[in-house]
């Protein structure tokens, strides 16, 4: 035999047995070490179920808390008891109870025979490494961790905190310098036994069992001091995720772990039967000898920190609700809202609607309901036509709308009369494009038949709203794109300012507009602006009109439409 197997359980003690029996058929000695935390019931039961074994060791047991010493300690026990009891090995891989072999032992043995003076352990400084997460990095060789990061976690950071107030710093010692890794690596005897004899180990130790996560460091520096030959990487296949924890791995990865080639992985889900079943069958086919190669998978790994961290553009559940600013997208899909067009033109959305070809709403934010296309009662996605369920989150209401009819185009009208709940969500949107006619908003108020005091005071009310509401899609933060004419300014051209907003929607080089919805009377609104500002109220959004008058552009016929030759 060349390989001899180290095994920490702490758990999933059928699992562990069953890959016991693995490696122990492969021709391999195992020694188990067992988390001391386990009942002595549990731990005896264990023991008699693998008694039939001549090849299966037990070493004394360690506390193997997470980030301490003990991890370390319970490796060395079992180590040099494997050393001492099985001399024929040549090289020891360090596994937990949780690790899963991918392929046959004897595979593993022809690799390892290939390279009978190479140690694979993952050994690189805290300068090279970008797995850090979170913690410290360098501190952790430089400042004391006497207590459990996991249990005691306040007592641990006071404790940090202070040692960085008096500026202490640990002496390394001399002729050794800090390496990180995995901790699962693969040894060989002359490498390890170096190790494990050294004469300054008592001083190593001393210093190690202070270190935080020393097991992920101990092997990787001292490797450095007697290995011949380091591969820095490690034969078990284990990913992180964005916080540092391990990915586990399930039934419906038995494809993607094949793919990986590797000869061990970790963390398997005690439950997952079907990977326990065919990577531990004997009579199983073999394929080809690869090289381990976990890198073919990190693609996939990466889309899925990358879809658990970021998310979807425009999609946002109750699982994976980020803080303002760090979602990925405001809005899945591009839309368009309009203010004031269905204030100045009769029947606009329809008219918008054939012109277009897109879906297209009322005041979705208006006081009363929501204005779906049709005036429906239930839209896509089940959205309520109730304001008061949509002013419970008017933004959200908004994201969803738009992520529930993905790949359809959708436009809004919207005014200061609406909740404004959802002007900065908009401005910063750069899905939205908002094109506003300022000051449309007073041609309802002109037409109604409102005590004119009453006027006044709304229009000066939703003047200031408006006011606000532009600087928001004009401030720095703003990612929507704009388009904004005052009243006067658009109604002097209404066919080609249309025809710039309908090119906005639909791809240019479409045939030119030749019909144009009907423009509202505007005849006296001048004298309606005059009246306003005789009152003390500066209507100064509306652009230059002539008081006494309509516009100079008299709105068409009734019937016909604006034609352009």
């Amino acid at each position: 035999m060349s390989i001899g197997v180290v095994m920490l359980v702490h758990n999933a003690f059928d699992r562990a047995e069953e890959v016991i029996r693995f490696w122990v058929a492969g021709g391999c000695p195992v020694v188990v070490h067992v988390d001391a935390p386990v009942s002595a019931r549990l731990y005896d039961n264990f023991r008699n179920a693998l008694s039939d074994l001549p090849d299966v060791r037990f070493s004394p047991r360690f506390r193997c808390e997470w980030g301490t010493w003990g991890i370390v300690a319970a490796t060395q026990a079992a180590a040099e008891q494997l050393l001492a009891e099985f001399p024929e090995v040549r090289h020891v891989y360090l596994m937990s109870g949780s690790c899963l072999p991918l392929r046959p032992v004897a595979e593993l043995a022809a690799y390892l025979d290939a390279r009978p003076d190479t140690d694979f352990i993952e050994s690189a400084t805290t300068a090279d490494v970008p797995w850090t997460v979170g913690g410290l990095s360098d501190e952790r060789f430089t400042l004391r961790v006497p207590f459990s990061w996991k249990k005691r976690r306040r007592l641990f950071d006071g404790y940090v905190r202070l040692q960085r107030r008096l500026r202490f710093r640990r002496r390394i010692p001399a002729g050794i310098r800090p390496h990180m890794g995995s901790q699962w690596w693969c040894l060989t005897r002359r490498t390890l036994s170096a190790i494990l004899g050294d004469p300054r180990r008592a001083e190593y130790d001393r210093y190690f069992s202070r270190v935080w996560i020393p097991d992920e460091s101990y092997f990787q520096t001292l490797a450095r001091l007697w290995s011949p030959r380091i591969e820095s990487r490690s034969l078990t296949l284990s990913k992180f995720d964005f916080q540092g924890k391990p990915h586990i791995f399930y039934d419906d990865h038995l494809q993607l772990l094949r793919r990986s080639d590797c000869f061990v992985a970790r963390k398997i889900w005690p439950r997952a039967r079907l990977l326990y079943r065919v990577f531990l069958d004997p009579g199983a086919a073999s394929p080809p000898q690869a090289e381990p190669n976990p890198g073919k998978i990190d693609r996939i790994f990466a889309k899925a920190v990358e879809r658990r961290t970021r998310g979807r553009p425009g999609l946002f559940m109750q699982s994976r609700f980020p803080h303002e600013g760090w979602e990925n997208g405001v809005t899945s899909s591009p839309y368009s809202v309009f203010e004031g067009f269905a204030e100045l033109f009769v029947d606009f959305e329809p008219w918008l609607a054939r012109a277009t070809g897109a879906r297209v709403h009322g005041h979705l934010f208006a006081p009363a309901r929501v204005e779906f296309e049709g005036r429906q009662g239930c839209f896509a996605g089940a959205l309520p036509d109730i304001a008061a369920t949509r002013d419970y989150a008017p933004e959200m209401f908004l994201r969803n709308l738009i992520w529930n009819t993905r790949g359809e185009r959708q436009c809004l009208q919207f005014g200061p009369a609406d909740n404004q709940a959802v002007s900065w969500p908009v401005a910063k949107d750069p899905n939205a494009h908002v094109c506003v006619i300022s000051g449309a908003w007073a041609i309802p108020l002109f037409q109604s038949n409102r005590n004119f005091a009453d006027l006044r005071a709304e229009a000066a009310r939703l003047q200031k709203i408006e006011t606000d509401h532009l600087g928001a899609l004009r401030s720095q933060w703003a990612k929507a794109r704009l388009r904004v004419w005052s009243l006067a300014d658009f109604i002097e051209n209404p066919m080609e300012n249309l025809q710039t907003v309908l090119d906005e929607i639909t791809n240019r080089g479409q045939r030119r507009l030749t019909e144009a919805p009907r423009m509202a009377d505007l005849a006296g609104f001048g004298q309606f602006l005059q009246n306003l500002k005789n009152q003390g109220m500066h209507p100064h959004l509306m652009g230059d009109f002539p008081s006494g008058t309509g516009p100079a552009t008299k709105a068409p016929p009734r019937r016909k439409p604006y034609l352009v030759k």
